[in-house]
């Protein structure tokens, strides 16, 4: 092998030129010698003690396909320069050189070429990035220039989240979301509205945020269309699917006519029309009535009755009123007196059970992964109790209210929801569900606190309530909220929603390692009196090992602002706030209702939180390519409700069981592959061997529907079985593998629809209809227990046979123990309650079952 001339260094010393050549084949040598000779290019005296500078540096290139690259240096004074890459040194056969003189200085200039092949940079891929930097010598000495680094440019197809079509009303904000692919250099995001390229500086209605989601400050009619969003770099250009954005408008009255004439049925007219504006793309027409009449006595009405038959008319309607006067006061009386026997705290134990009739429960159809309601077995009679008969029955129906509030209610859409009284306490203007859902959204949504609201009645329910208490509950979603008995004051009728704020409305300020790990949840109204907690039921994410956590309770102020009103472990008792965290459920036991969430903060990367795995593909396919996307979420209700309803939309099949992935705070991202595809028929189109989401955007919680999508390709349209394995780990972390096999084309598997979101209970339920144990059977049981016995008979016995022992001394710290057991108990027990486990767990307590409901204080 010929020895390879890496250049000289040249050394002045007395006239005479002292070279050294460094010369390489099989190991490296340097050979020295003394002679006398002129160098080619001298430089001038007066610049012979100038070290080289670089007139052209390379720059960082990327490699597009398969084109070479090509890195420039020029430098003066220069005698040498010669290029090395990552650390080693650059052949001179592949250097391209070319010399020069400065006309102006007289100093000789050098620029040297060399040409960088995708194959080069792929010898090193995944080891470090490939990079080159030039050298060059002067009779001084030498200098580098800054490293270039050159990659392989690339653009992914599938976006990482494309924007959602939407309906929105007139000048209402809209934000389209975008995640474009990932690329190198990364992608440039611009918007389309109907193929038509979107420029926030002409139109300073639309905004593109740092994020690559387009913002519509105020959405016009003009604005529906539509909208795409473009990702390009150097590469390629892809586009996301469309989103439909449709703005609607609801139609509005224009100004009335003038009046008719007086026509000859003594009448005259005005009309209007519903057009300013007209109702546009599904928007509400006008309410009320486009056609008014007047009576009118001018001289110009026709006079068609006189005489004795005018006189016959007035007494005869003067007769009628009269009779209907009489007829009214009668009623009026007898309402009256019937009312009087009436409390107005309804107190009447047989009110309990006439003035409320029990709600059914629809039954959840059988499936997979839906939480059933157990029914109560033939044995139940454990826990009944025999009616008084000597106590007068008196059956009420309707809302209960005082009787000196009923005079004073007037509607609700007329004034605010809330009055406050000088004492601070809260009345309802009226106790009545509305007829619109929609309406009783628009009205909280109008408070200035209630601003952020979602609009949608999916996401929310509501209900009327008074001193006997009720439930609301968010199906499909964990998230419940229990009003005990006497927890609204006696008297109160309070109209009380429940609703899940979706995290990109409601951003929670997180630092360092915190974590949401529940829902942000809205109950209210705010600032209403409750005379005893209330149990706010939310589904959480984290391990529920509490040593690796410090989990805190955040409450939002009516500035706006995030609270800390308790942590896990560290309960106040004296304050209003106290929680239970279960394997998958935090229970909240709150005095004051208002906008609440779960944060965590790692105390250790042991720390995990629960991740679940979802596997959709479309329900579909008429092309060769197949698209499986694989969805990273947290391991609550509300998450898997709302990927479910957005594949519905997109057309897609769940082809897995939902899967539990532990995710640790190891700063570590999310992996996902897809191997063992039958070559000859199915190949994956990803270009590197695994997909990655980053740990922030997964720890953080505020990311919602993080996905990956795997693009295969068959080889024909005749190939419908797929069989493949697909993994899902993070780095030295814990991971799953799923293994598919099914026919892409008569798949038989029931759809999702039909297997999950089973939770079919009624979102609002009010009365004894909402709990397991009867309301007078409740009472007995707390009056028997709450005293406290010498041998442990009472309310800390049922704790621990209950397994609640752990938060005796909350409950020691309210006024009835036992009642705020039995509220856990009916918090978590609603769909799965068995009155028979309960009457048996009284039995335990050492008490004859007859007469577990009659013991005296003397009997302990």
């Amino acid at each position: 092998m010929m020895p390879l001339h890496l250049g000289p260094f040249v050394r002045w010393r007395s006239g005479l030129v002292l070279t050294w050549i460094c010369l390489f084949s099989s190991g490296f040598t340097c050979i020295g010698g003394e002679h006398a000779a002129t160098v080619t290019h001298p430089l001038p005296v007066a610049f012979s003690d100038l070290l080289p500078h670089f007139l052209v540096e390379p720059d960082d290139v990327y490699i597009v396909k398969n084109k070479p690259v090509t890195l420039t240096c020029r430098s003066t004074p220069a005698t040498q320069i010669y290029f090395k890459c990552n650390g080693e040194w650059v052949h001179q056969d592949q250097h391209l050189i070319e010399r020069n003189v400065d006309p102006t200085t007289g100093l000789p200039v050098m620029q040297v070429k060399i040409d960088i092949s995708r194959q080069q940079v792929e010898k090193i891929f995944g080891l470090e990035d490939y990079w080159c930097q030039c050298v060059a010598w002067s009779t001084t000495g030498t200098q580098k220039s800054q490293k270039a680094f050159v990659r392989i440019a690339y653009l992914r197809k599938n976006f990482e989240e494309e924007p959602l079509g939407k309906e929105v009303a007139l000048d209402q904000e809209v934000l389209l979301r975008c995640h474009p692919p990932e690329g190198v250099p990364p992608a440039e995001v611009e918007w389309q509205r109907n193929e038509q390229l979107i420029d926030p500086k002409t139109d300073p209605n639309f905004f593109i945020t740092v994020d690559h989601n387009l913002i519509i400050k105020q959405a016009r009619l003009a604005d529906t269309g539509n909208y795409t969003c473009v990702a390009k770099n150097i590469v390629a250009r892809r586009k996301s699917s469309s989103a439909a954005v449709i703005v609607y408008v609801d139609g509005g009255w224009s100004e009335w006519s003038k009046w008719s004439p007086c026509g000859a049925d003594c009448n005259m007219w005005r009309s209007r029309e519903c057009t300013q504006p007209m109702p546009g793309t599904r928007g509400k027409e006008c309410q009320g009535l486009d056609l008014q009449s007047l009576n009118c006595t001018s001289e110009q009405c026709p006079q068609t009755a006189s005489g004795a038959e005018d006189v016959a008319l007035y007494v005869g309607i003067v007769a009628v009123a009269l009779c209907l006067t009489l007829l009214l006061i009668v009623l009026v009386l007898v309402y009256r007196r019937k009312k009087e026997g009436l409390d107005a705290d309804v107190a009447d134990s047989s009110i309990l059970t006439t003035g409320f009739q029990p709600m059914g429960i629809k039954p959840t159809k059988p499936g997979v992964w839906a939480p059933r309601r157990a029914s109560r077995s033939k044995n139940s009679h454990l826990l009944t109790i025999q009616p008084d008969l000597t106590t007068t029955t008196t059956s009420y129906q309707g809302s209960l209210r005082s009787r000196h509030e009923v005079a004073g209610k007037f509607p609700m859409s007329n004034g605010p929801l809330l009055e406050h009284l000088p004492n601070g306490s809260h009345t309802l203007h009226n106790g009545k569900l509305p007829s619109d859902p929609s309406d009783f959204m628009n009205r909280l949504s109008s408070q200035t606190y209630f601003k952020t609201l979602p609009r949608d009645n999916i996401n929310t329910s509501y209900g009327t309530f008074n001193f006997l208490g009720g439930r609301l509950t968010l199906p499909n979603t964990g998230i419940s909220l229990l009003i005990p008995p006497e927890a609204i004051p006696r008297g109160k009728i309070y109209e009380i929603y429940l609703t899940i704020q979706k995290k990109e409305d409601m951003r929670l300020p997180l630092a360092g390692c915190q974590t949401l790990l529940s829902p942000v949840v809205s109950c209210g109204p705010p600032g209403v009196m409750l005379t005893r907690p209330v149990i706010l039921s939310v589904d959480h994410c984290s391990d529920a090992c509490l040593e690796n956590w410090a989990i805190r309770l955040k409450k939002q102020s009516y500035e706006g602002l995030w609270e800390d009103v308790l942590q896990l472990g560290e309960d106040v008792l004296s304050e209003p706030y106290y929680c239970q965290l279960e394997e998958e459920t935090c229970r909240v036991f709150t005095e004051q209702l208002g906008r609440f969430a779960l944060v965590g903060e790692s105390l250790s990367m042991a720390a995990a939180k629960r991740l679940k795995l979802l596997l959709f593909a479309p329900a579909y396919c008429s092309t060769l390519e197949y698209n499986i996307r694989v969805y990273c979420t947290d391991d609550t209700q509300d998450m898997l409700k709302e990927v479910m309803q957005m594949e519905r939309q997109l057309g897609g099949r769940l082809i897995d069981e939902p899967h539990i992935l532990l995710f640790k705070d190891s700063y570590h991202n999310l992996r996902l592959s897809i191997h063992d595809m039958p070559q000859s028929y199915w190949r994956s189109k990803l270009i590197a061997g695994y997909q990655e989401i980053p740990f922030y955007h997964i720890w953080s919680g505020s990311q919602r529907t993080l996905h990956c999508t795997f693009t295969l390709e068959r080889q024909s349209l005749s190939t419908c079985d797929l069989t493949c394995t697909l993994c899902v780990w993070q780095v030295e972390g814990e991971g799953q593998s799923f293994t598919l096999d099914f026919n892409i084309s008569k798949d038989i598997r029931p759809l999702d629809s039909d297997f999950l979101l089973m939770d079919n209970c009624t979102p609002a339920l009010a009365g004894p209809s909402a709990f397991q144990i009867p309301y007078l059977i409740r009472q007995k049981i707390c009056n028997s227990l709450d005293t406290p016995c010498p041998n442990g008979a009472d309310w800390r016995l049922l704790a621990q046979s209950l397994k609640l022992d752990r938060h005796m001394s909350f409950f020691a710290s309210k006024s009835s123990p036992t009642s705020m057991i039995l509220d856990l108990w009916e918090a978590q027990h609603f769909h799965n309650g068995n009155l028979n486990q309960l009457a048996a767990v009284m039995a335990e307590i050492g008490k004859q079952e007859a007469m577990i409901f009659l013991v005296s204080d003397g009997e302990c």
